[in-house]
């Protein structure tokens, strides 16, 4: 892979027409690799806001006969990109309230059984929200440790699960190493001892395909502002099989959930469908930003995505094997692409100086994560294949160049 090639790449890519959407990708700046983070702006964003903001300057409280549906007309929008039919999504809250909602339901759910199965190196907001509801219901929260590359294996996590497990929760994107599991199969294994499954879509929904009523997935969470790109903080979303969903009382009993909202009555009685796994009062305009951002990904289609993030990622690995590994890197992500998700992972003793360096001196915007990873999301829809070449050789110039392993450690967020 030379420059040229990338180049040549470029123009053949037939998602190369969304970029102008996307005016914050200028030519100029620091090459941005952060879209497993926080994804860009579009301008579909921009103008909805916009509209958002006229709305409620002219309509005041009148907007509520529009707005109040927003989470389940905007939940059906993301379900068609994570393959869930209608009314069986809802965006609302955050991640890490949805996920102890559906823990906490499935759990209940299956009274009999006292096992949580989950991923020791999952994303921390998963291990904590499960240890709190181990430590609240006095149920064993079994913990498996895979490998820092590939991930869990898949035999000793079906070895874990016995017939006192209630509830199997993983990620099916790995937070740091882009691992990725065939929810399918793990659903499908799960599933022969009777246990409930629930997924951690944040590192995926948006990039790669998920395919959750194909799979016959039960229970799903997920973020909207990293490849979905709806902006810091946009509220998340849930997934609830349809069969399932008169079977779980979420715990969090707010009057969007309750049954005949605004007779205002003295008991609850949740709704019968997805509502029911609705709380308090929605975030109108992060909804509304969710929905365009949402809309932006689906007129690209979901398969064309994951055929570029996957020339993307199987490109920077090339680069990294070719061009860092020489200098100390090593990759940090699966080698196979049949197990990795839409970023790539890079190890170095001198992570964090070195992605400090590439950050202050506007080269490459990536993330670290400890101990001594550094990760690069290229987003498919935004990043050019001369992007992640140039990203990688200006990576290999800092090192060359040697880097200050005397600053202090960040603060991650």
């Amino acid at each position: 892979m030379d420059r040229a090639a990338a180049e040549t790449m470029d123009l053949a890519d037939p998602l190369a027409r969304h970029r102008v959407q996307f005016t914050a990708a200028d030519e100029d700046g620091p090459i941005y690799l952060d879209g497993n983070s926080l994804g860009r702006p579009s301008q579909a964003v921009t103008e909805a806001l916009a509209d958002a903001l006229r709305d409620w300057s002219d309509n005041l409280v009148g907007g509520w006969s529009r707005w109040i549906d927003l989470p389940a007309t905007v939940g059906d929008r993301i379900g068609r990109l994570i393959g869930a039919a209608p009314g069986q999504v809802i965006v609302c809250d955050s991640t890490t309230v949805n996920l102890y909602k559906l823990a906490a339901a499935g759990l209940a759910a299956r009274p009999d059984r006292r096992v949580v199965v989950a991923d020791a190196d999952d994303f921390p907001t998963d291990r904590y929200v499960l240890q709190g509801l181990a430590a609240a219901t006095g149920c064993e929260l079994r913990l498996l440790n895979g490998g820092a590359i590939d991930g869990l294996d898949v035999d000793a996590l079906e070895a874990a699960i016995d017939a006192d497990t209630a509830l199997v929760c993983l990620s099916h994107v790995n937070f740091r190493s882009g691992a990725r599991l065939d929810v399918a199969g793990v659903t499908e294994a799960a599933h022969r001892r009777g246990a409930l499954v629930l997924w951690d879509l944040c590192h995926s929904a948006g990039a790669v395909p998920i395919g959750l009523d194909q799979a016959g997935a039960d229970l799903a969470v997920g973020c909207t502002y990293k490849y979905l790109n709806g902006g810091p903080g946009s509220p998340a979303f849930l997934y609830v099989r349809r069969d399932l969903q008169t079977q779980l009382r979420q715990p969090v009993w707010g009057w969007f959930g309750q049954r005949d909202q605004f007779a205002m009555g003295p008991r609850y009685e949740p709704e019968t469908g997805m509502a029911r796994f609705l709380a308090g009062t929605p975030p109108v305009l992060g909804l509304l930003a969710v929905d365009a951002a949402a809309a932006v990904i689906e007129a690209a289609g979901i398969p064309a995505l994951w055929a570029k993030s996957q020339q993307l990622t199987a490109t920077l690995v090339d680069l990294v094997r070719s061009r860092l590994e020489p200098l100390g890197a090593t990759l940090a992500s699966p080698s196979d692409p049949a197990r990795r998700g839409a970023h790539v992972s890079v190890a170095h003793p001198r992570a964090w100086p070195w992605c400090r360096a590439l950050t202050e001196r506007r080269l490459v915007v990536g993330d670290f994560r400890p101990p001594d990873v550094i990760r690069l999301g290229p987003a498919p829809l935004y990043t050019r294949y001369v992007d992640v070449f140039d990203a990688v050789e200006r990576m290999a110039s800092v090192l060359e160049a040697g880097v200050d392993d005397t600053l202090d450690r960040p603060r991650v967020t």
